[in-house]
């Protein structure tokens, strides 16, 4: 298992969830990490990617916040300093919810609790 593998079986689930929850089709996924070709990593940098955004967002109000984003890990891997940055930035912002989840079972109840209205800031 890794962090890719555990993100990945999260967003298969969400879209089967989609029948109950019509909201998770707008759950995506933010491209920022990974090896990139140098010229495709300068590409991305002109177009406004900017490295510690978390890898998923739900732009769903639920809950008094206006969206949720999600910073997966997996085992005991922890946010870079950027991708805390970033994390407390969002949750300074009046509207976000924004968390850490390591693993696909965290992130699946942080996700369901924020579309229940139940998230814990």
């Amino acid at each position: 298992m890794s962090e890719h593998t555990e993100q990945v079986r999260l967003i298969t689930c969400a879209r089967q969830w989609e029948a109950k929850y019509p909201e998770l089709a707008l759950l995506h996924a933010i491209p920022n990490g990974g090896k990139r070709h140098r010229g495709t990593a300068a590409k991305l940098k002109a177009e406004g990617v900017k490295a510690g955004v978390p890898d998923l967002c739900l732009p769903v109000a639920r809950g008094g916040y206006h969206g949720m984003y999600l910073e997966m890990k997996y085992g005991k891997n922890k946010p870079t300093p950027s991708q805390a940055e970033w994390l407390e930035a969002l949750r300074g912002q009046e509207g976000y919810h924004a968390v850490v989840c390591h693993g696909f079972f965290l992130a699946k109840a942080a996700i369901l609790e924020y579309l229940e209205g139940e998230a814990i800031t």
